[in-house]
Parts: structure tokens; sequence; C-alpha cells
């Protein structure tokens, strides 16, 4: 397979000179790759440099083909029609003055004849079918948008597609059709995600990290199959490397003392005065030669195994581990915790968000809210924490309850996560925040970080350790798009937090792996039927 990117001995850095990685070798062709790695490690950087959007600050990049970019924020509002989000204006008019009769003979010369039937397509293929060209694009809603700069780089038709994040902020039919676009792609891609679901159909996984880049053959399944075994080895290599170390040192101590109970046993000796001045000068010499012997290979034994010691820690990620645990609520089986009874909502200008929804969680149950965007989902989750009240019908609250949206928007951007849990939590003391925010993995000088510098996954682990180390802590958790802004890592922690969490929790989420992952056990969905709830198995 012929590279349509290639990179050789690339570096990148933040404009601050924070180093992101550096000598990476990597070749790109007809493929799809899932880029993944820790937030901040450079994946969006990465992407931009492959675009040529932005310069490396070591090495080189080849191109041999064309390349389409899709970054996390496209500028959707760049004119007032879609045609314009399409990328294909100019030709475009100049078709309408050809069929107008205003065309010249540079109009004829340059027209491309084919583009109606490719722009038809391309709708076609996200999801826009039958939509005007010339339509108002703010007639567009934000996934309408984002469709429509999904075909604007299928309209391209570039060599290799690069997408940064494209499944954040889709509902579940607008993930499938990334997807299923990306299944049909038989140009090269690359697609920086942590949707599981997406990663799964990539023709290999590369993991972007402080030690470079690392490739995968296969989809999600087996990289993380063979992560966790290459990881496993490391450590247990890292494990034995430290032991060696150990055993070495004590050995070279031993070896110390011995000679030093040598060197006293010589010293009485010589006290006694009894032998000859000659002998104790050769037996000082050879003293001092074996000393010397000894002092070299210490050094050399010691060195190599500092060496070892080395070569196995460079195989493993010096990062601490993301697993917390979430404080116990002790909620009761039986106790209500919400109820929707016949509850309608309507804006003042009569447009009905939900309509006749009942439901109830009682106890540590689970529900999940589901739904295209614009459904209603915020809808119903303000409803359920009281900030909107029903146009008809009764919410009933029966615990105290939590609400994290996907920005952790109660943090204050301008104060340190130690300052933001004092100010949500009055009646902590400087050393109770510490040792809440520890438990949350947010040790000494990381509490002293300002909340804006935060990323996705530190974000959320911060705004967990303020709600729910409360006194005492709120037995229901209401999260919107949790998992938006995480990387896979991050993911995973939460995820294992939250299974073991023995609240009740009402999760807004399009992400299905996370949902199962976190035992979910019922979905409802606003304004879909009149009960607004079922079962899922």
């Amino acid at each position: 397979m012929s590279a349509l990117i290639t990179l050789d001995s690339v570096s990148a850095a933040t404009p601050d000179g924070r180093g992101l990685f550096k000598n990476l070798t990597l070749s790109i062709g007809a493929e799809r790759i899932g880029l993944v790695g820790r937030n901040g490690v450079g994946k969006s950087t990465l992407l931009a440099i492959l675009a040529g959007t932005r310069l490396p600050s070591a090495g080189v990049v080849s191109h041999a083909g064309s390349v389409g970019y899709l970054d996390q924020s496209p500028d959707l509002t760049s004119d007032d029609r879609l045609i314009a989000l399409l990328g294909a204006v100019e030709a475009w008019d100049r078709l309408a003055r050809i069929e107008a009769g205003q065309g010249d003979a540079i109009d004829f010369a340059d027209a491309d004849w084919t583009l109606p039937a490719r722009l038809d397509e391309v709708l076609a293929e996200v999801g826009l079918e039958g939509f005007d060209p010339v339509r108002p694009a703010s007639c567009l809603s934000g996934g309408q948008a984002m469709r429509a700069a999904l075909a604007r780089q299928l309209l391209a038709a570039p060599d290799v597609l690069l997408l940064d994040e494209p499944t954040n902020n889709l509902d579940a039919e607008a993930r499938d059709l990334v997807a299923r676009i990306l299944s049909r792609w038989r140009g090269g891609a690359v697609v920086v995600s942590h949707d599981r679901t997406l990663l799964r159909g990539m023709d290999r996984i590369v993991e972007l990290s402080s030690l470079g880049a690392r490739s995968y053959g296969g989809g999600y399944e087996l990289y993380a199959q063979r992560r966790a075994e290459e990881t496993a080895a490391a450590t247990r290599d890292l494990d034995e490397a430290e032991r060696e170390s150990r055993r070495v040192a004590r050995d070279i101590q031993q070896a110390r003392e011995r000679k030093a109970c040598r060197d006293a046993a010589g010293q009485r000796f010589a006290d006694k005065g009894s032998a000859p001045r000659i002998l104790l000068g050769a037996m000082a010499r050879r003293a001092e030669q074996s000393a010397g012997r000894a002092n070299l290979l210490a050094q050399r034994l010691a060195g190599e195994a500092a060496d070892r010691k080395a070569q196995a820690e460079a195989r493993v990620e010096r990062i601490s581990a993301l697993a917390f645990d979430l404080p116990g609520t002790h909620l009761p089986a039986g106790k209500p915790v919400l109820a929707f009874e016949d509850v309608s909502f309507a804006w003042p200008d009569g447009q009905k968000v939900v309509q006749d929804m009942s439901f109830r969680i009682i106890g540590p149950e689970r529900l999940a809210v589901c739904g295209s965007n614009g459904a209603g989902k915020t809808t119903l989750i303000r409803l359920a924490t009281g900030a909107l009240q029903p146009t008809a019908g009764t919410v009933r609250r029966g615990v105290p309850a939590a609400m994290l949206d996907q920005r952790a928007s109660l943090l204050d951007d301008g104060q340190t996560v130690l300052e933001n849990f004092r100010r949500l939590n009055p009646g902590a003391s400087v050393n109770d925040a510490h040792a809440a925010l520890a438990r949350f993995l947010i040790r000494n000088a990381a509490a002293q970080q300002q909340a804006a510098t935060l990323s996705g996954g530190e974000r959320l682990r911060a705004a967990l350790a303020c709600v729910l180390c409360a006194e005492p802590p709120p037995q229901f958790l209401i999260l919107d798009e949790p998992t938006n802004h995480l990387d896979l890592a991050s993911l995973e922690a939460v995820e294992a937090a939250l299974s073991e969490y023995d609240g009740a929790l009402l999760v807004v989420s399009h992400d299905g792996a996370f949902l199962e992952a976190i035992g979910v056990e019922r979905r409802v969905m606003p304004g879909a039927r009149g009960s607004g709830t079922w079962l899922t198995t």
C-alpha cells in the first residue's frame, strides 16, 4: 500500500514550548486509522500537521494526495447559504449563471456539469436529502450543520480524510451515519475519537503517547486486548528491573561492608607492630588495588541495572492510575427518587417539547434519556432538577440530587480546583478539601490548578469531587453527556466508578457502550410516546 502522507521524525510542541511528541515516524495509506491517546498528548495538533495547517517543530511531512480536514469546531456560519457550507459556491453560481442565460465563455469552459448530481448524492449520504443548496444556513440545526460540514468533505473527495472527534455532540442516528460513511470510504482516513463504536470499524488503531506512536492492527477490541497485554508485560519487566536494581545495590553494599571488615582487621594487625614495614606496604597496595577494582565493578553493575530499569520505565508511562471510587450514598432500595406524573412542557410560543410523560426512579435505579438532537432531552433534565416547571402534570423529587453538564459548568474557571471545592462546600476545611480531592486523584499541586486549564477528564473528576464529597453526598446524580470530552482512559475510569455508585443515575448520552458499561436499566425518550419510558434488554 503506497503512502498518501508520510511523517519522518516529526516533533511538535505547544505555543508555550511544552513538548507534545517527538521523532514521530508514520505512514498513512488508503486505510482507516483511529487515532487515540490521553487528552493533551497532541492528537488534534497531529491532525493539523497532517492537514498542513500547522507546521511541526521538527521533522518532515510529505503528501502524495489531497487532504480534507474537519476539525472539532468547524466554521458553520461562513455564509447565508447551505452551498457555502458545502464549499461549492463558485461552481454552483457558475452553473446558475449558465442556466439563467448569463454565462460567458469562461463559465462554459470551467463548468462542473456533474455538481448537481454529486450534491444530491452527498446530501443524501449525510441525511440531508432534498435540502435546497441555496436555503439559508441559519435554518439548519446544529446537527444538520455538522452533517453539511461532513458533506463538504465528501463532495471534495480528498485522498485522505481527517476527522477530529466527528461524533461529539451528535445523536445516535448521526453517529451511526458517520460510521456508515467511514465504512464505505475507500481513501485514507485518520479519525481522532473516543467513540468505541466508531473505532471498531477502523483498519488499525494508532495510539499517541509521550513515548511516541504505536500502531495496532484491527479495530478497538483487538487494540484494547493487545494494549492490556503489553501494559501487563511492561509492568512485569519494570518490576523485575526494579528488583534487580535493588539486588545489585544490596550486593554492592554487602561487598563494601565485607571490605570494611577486612580493612579493619588489617588495621588491627598493623597496629600490633609485629609485621615488617615492607609487608604492611604491600598489603596496603593490594587493598587499594582491590578497592579500585571493586569500585569499578560496582559502578558497572549499578550502571547496567540502572540502564535496564530505565529501558523498562520507558515502556510504561509514569502516569497515576485514573481509577477512583465514589463515596457511598446508602440510598435505600425502595426510596422514591424522581417521579414524572403526566408531565408536559411547552415554551411560551406554544411549542410542545414534553407531553404526557410518566415514569419513576425508585432506589438506586439507572435511567438514560435518549433521543435525537433537539428532541427535548435537556428540557427533561431541567424539569428533573427543578430549573423548569412543567406546564402540566407534576414532578416529584424524593432525595438530594446533583447535576453535572458536559462541561461541568458548576466549576468557576477563574478559581483553582481547591477554591471551587470550598466555594461549593463552604463547611469544608482546607485539609478536608485536599482529602476529598485526593480521593479523585487530584493531589497536592494539582488542587492549585486553575479550573480553566483542566482537561475533560480532570474537569469531570474535579466536579464529581465537589458534588459527591458534600456532607451528606447526593443520592441522585444527573449527568448530561458526561463522555463528550473524555479520552479513552478517563472514560473507562469514569465508567468503572459509576458502575459501583450506589445512588440513582439519570444520564443523557448517545454513547451506547457507556450506558451499557454503567448498567443502565431503562431508557426514556421525551416526546416520543405518552408514557415516555420503556424497558431495555
